[in-house]
């Protein structure tokens, strides 16, 4: 998918997580310059130095969603604008989840905590980001999400009901932007070997993940003016 993304500037959140890091190289391969998002500044430098084997310079911008207020969110865009002058598409890869518990048991705080960093940050980032991807002629704004049906049993606790909020505000979002050029939609990958899995699966027995990096293409595809023909759905690529 060389030069798909040419001249693209495009936003990464959760840079430093399997999906996030890989999908980051391929936008990087596909041509686009990528501001690298994440939380912790080591792991942010490891994945700057792989993205930029791969194509454009890209750029780190080291943030917290969980502290993160809305004034953080709108410096970002206006740091982004003042530095590469545009942003063309912000895929949501970062994800807060603590394992499995039940309701009952929960911590209010780890509850409010998964609630805000997988709902709330997400939608405070999209809305201080939708004036300056409204000015692009294509832009798309791209949400990972987990399978609903999963993360509606039992013990998914704060994680499972976010995931629920997070595809309604998708639905919404992709209605208020129909007639705009910011295209909004889900990318819903399979099972995947990730951090954030482990905590709720035995690596060992878990035969049905496969690497990040099998949906990283899916990514680059949404990103891309490709991306139209799934404008408002939650993709679930083979």
């Amino acid at each position: 998918m060389s030069g798909v993304l040419d001249g693209r500037v495009l936003l990464v959140t959760g840079a430093t997580g399997g999906l996030g890091s890989a999908a980051a190289q391929a936008c990087a391969r596909a041509g686009a310059t990528v501001v690298l998002l994440g939380r912790k500044v080591p792991r942010l430098n490891r994945v700057y130095d792989a993205v930029a084997a791969c194509g454009p310079e890209p750029l780190l911008y080291p943030l917290d969603l969980e502290g993160a207020t809305p004034d953080d969110y709108a410096e970002m865009a206006a740091r982004v604008e003042g530095a590469l002058g545009r942003l063309d598409g912000v895929l949501h890869c970062a994800a807060e989840f603590r394992g499995l518990t039940p309701l009952l048991h929960t911590d209010p705080a780890a509850f409010a905590r998964a609630l805000h960093v997988n709902l709330t940050a997400p939608w405070w980032l999209s809305q201080a980001c939708l004036p300056l991807l409204a000015k692009a002629p294509d832009a798309a704004l791209v949400f990972a999400v987990d399978d609903l049906a999963r993360v509606s049993q039992a013990y998914w606790g704060g994680y499972g009901v976010a995931q629920h909020g997070l595809d309604a505000l998708i639905r919404i979002l992709h209605a208020e932007c129909a007639n705009s050029s910011v295209r909004v939609c889900a990318l819903r990958p399979g099972p995947m070997r990730t951090a954030l899995r482990a905590k709720a699966y035995v690596e060992e027995d878990d035969r049905l993940a496969r690497d990040p990096a099998a949906y990283a293409e899916a990514c680059v595809t949404l990103l891309s003016p490709a991306g139209a023909a799934h404008r408002g759905q939650a993709w679930s690529p083979a």
